[in-house]
């Protein structure tokens, strides 16, 4: 009996855990990546869950941002000036627990520009709470 009840308070602890996270966090980062690619402002707009900050580290964007409408405009201003771009990842970290998961990406947006970034992505559920988007022009990715 001690061991089905133990077994049963195991599901009922990983169940919750399962349930916060509808992908994997690097595939809503990975997703994500390809919808700033791609200029999906829309897209990359509606992954934002309430009260998200965006810290943009190095470059003309260079600020902390975390009014919904202020986020939308640095991302316009990035796909207005990148134009047709495109991304390649060099690597992606997963770290992750039923309260939410963190993807460190090294990632290079190859438009107008090319801009290497290292990319922190901070997800609670299915949505984006908190992201780090580090210019790193010495990366070699």
């Amino acid at each position: 009996m001690r061991l089905s009840t133990l077994a049963a308070t195991f599901v009922l602890i990983a169940a919750p855990g399962s349930a916060a996270l509808a992908g994997s966090a690097e595939d809503l980062a990975r997703s994500r990546i390809t919808a700033i690619a791609s200029g999906d402002l829309a897209g990359v707009s509606a992954a934002y869950g309430p009260g998200a900050t965006l810290h943009w580290v190095g470059g003309p964007l260079d600020g902390t941002y975390s009014q919904p409408a202020k986020i939308k405009e640095v991302w316009s201003t990035f796909f207005a000036a990148q134009g047709a771009q495109n991304a390649t990842i060099a690597a992606a970290v997963e770290a992750a627990n039923p309260k939410g998961g963190t993807v460190t990406v090294d990632a290079t947006f190859a438009g107008t520009n090319t801009v290497k970034v290292r990319y922190v992505l901070l997800y609670r559920g299915d949505k984006l709470v908190d992201e780090i988007w580090q210019v790193n022009p010495a990366a070699t990715n």
